[in-house]
């Protein structure tokens, strides 16, 4: 451990509560949203927790952990917004997209998209786009915190391909591939404990697959089993423990978490934004905007197109007045204050010419895919299936048939050692 970095995650940790209370004066909402990124970043890394690997981990190494865990989450997530949404109705709201001006709504339910071909084959594009970026939307934030380079070079290029789905988003929801959708709230059709019930079958049925694929794997001898890094590991216990010592600081601020504590952790902070917000959870809807951010610093000016008119706008009213960024940019330093506490933290620059290229194709594909499938992993996905909409189950499909795709491209084109893909969340 490098215990000159523990101060140094404490003095940011102190800079970004500083910064939470400077938000408070001009609005409240401001701060909430940087203290549940930086919360979400924490536990992401302490756990090693991420969507892509539910996809990406079984295939190579039979490992059915962090899908297990996924499942975990979204099963606690959809019954917990399945009370929220009850109470809802029961005061009077109604799902989003039925809305009047003036009528409530439901929590979360403005992530109850259209579920369409175009879902579908966003979620594909973003799939496949996971796998070649080594992380998801949330994912790759979190690398970027935790100092690895190719996190920032996927996340540029997810920026690019975040504008370009934008420019194309007009063309996407008037083809034939969204326009043939439905937009189905399932309570509207099953009822809340119907919709709970269905939901949580077809996450059984997930979650006995993917047991019987690690049977499978193990049954074969093709099983590779996580190991946690040395220093994620607990410690020996000490014969003459004492509370104030280092067994104990290693415990709270080093051990790694489990996947299982992950999703439990997730799940309470999911909740508590649902609650708090009365929005979901999603990640990539600030991209594009940080992309005219920059090309606006290199003379770049895009208010002339109309793909961008209403990002310009938020734009130029500050990104640091934008809920979304802000919980964004908690992601990332929430993630390097875990590794900065563990006294772990290092800028890690090793890849070669080629992975830039499958990096960048890989973030290319996943911004604009997130925005022809209206979302994410976090958007998309998670919030979508959580909230009951139908949308969710179809990006569902499309990022395993993507991730599957982009595995066996990955595995014959990239990967030397499946064992190296046991790191990557």
């Amino acid at each position: 451990m490098k215990k000159n970095q523990v101060f140094i995650g404490i003095l940011l940790l102190f800079l970004m509560a500083i910064f939470a209370f400077s938000l408070q004066g001009k609005d409240s909402k401001l701060s909430l949203f940087l203290i549940t990124g930086l919360m979400l970043g924490y536990i992401l890394t302490r756990s090693r927790y991420g969507f892509a690997g539910g996809v990406r981990r079984i295939y190579f190494t039979g490992d059915g952990s962090m899908t297990r865990a996924l499942l975990l989450m979204l099963a606690l997530s959809l019954i917990g917004t399945a009370g929220i949404h009850y109470g809802a109705v029961q005061r009077g709201a109604v799902v989003a997209f039925k809305a009047a001006e003036e009528e409530m709504i439901i929590p979360g339910t403005g992530n109850v998209q259209n579920a369409s071909l175009a879902t579908i084959i966003g979620g594909i594009l973003f799939g496949i786009g996971m796998i070649f970026g080594g992380g998801c939307a949330s994912g790759t934030l979190t690398d970027s915190g935790e100092g690895e380079a190719r996190g920032w070079i996927v996340l540029l290029f997810f920026i690019l391909g975040s504008m370009l789905g934008l420019v194309n988003l007009d063309w996407w929801d008037n083809s034939a591939f969204s326009k043939l959708g439905i937009q189905i709230y399932l309570p509207d059709v099953f009822g809340y404990i119907g919709a709970v019930l269905i939901s949580l079958l077809l996450l059984l049925i997930i979650y006995i697959f993917a047991n019987n694929y690690e049977d499978k794997r193990r049954r074969d001898g093709t099983l590779i089993e996580e190991e946690y890094e040395e220093w994620q590991k607990p410690l020996p216990r000490a014969e003459n423990y004492k509370f104030f010592s280092m067994e104990t600081y290693h415990k709270f601020f080093v051990q790694r978490w489990s996947f299982t504590a992950g999703a439990i952790l997730m799940t309470i902070v999911f909740i508590f934004i649902i609650n708090s917000t009365g929005s979901s959870w999603g990640v990539t809807s600030p991209f594009a905007l940080w992309g005219i951010w920059l090309f606006d610093k290199i003379g770049v000016d895009f208010s002339a197109n109309p793909a961008f008119a209403s990002a310009v706008k938020t734009v130029n009213n500050g990104l640091l007045n934008h809920p979304a960024t802000l919980r964004n940019l908690g992601i990332i330093f929430g993630s390097a204050i875990a590794f900065l506490l563990a006294g772990n933290f290092k800028f890690n620059f090793d890849f070669k010419g080629k992975d830039v290229l499958f990096y960048a194709i890989g973030g290319i594909l996943m911004g604009y895919g997130a925005r022809v499938a209206k979302g994410c992993n976090a958007g998309a996905l998670y919030s979508g299936i959580a909230n009951f909409s139908l949308s969710g189950w179809f990006f569902l499909i499309g990022m395993t048939i993507g991730g599957i795709i982009g595995s066996k491209i990955f595995e014959n084109v990239f990967l030397k050692d499946k064992k190296e893909i046991v790191a990557e969340k």
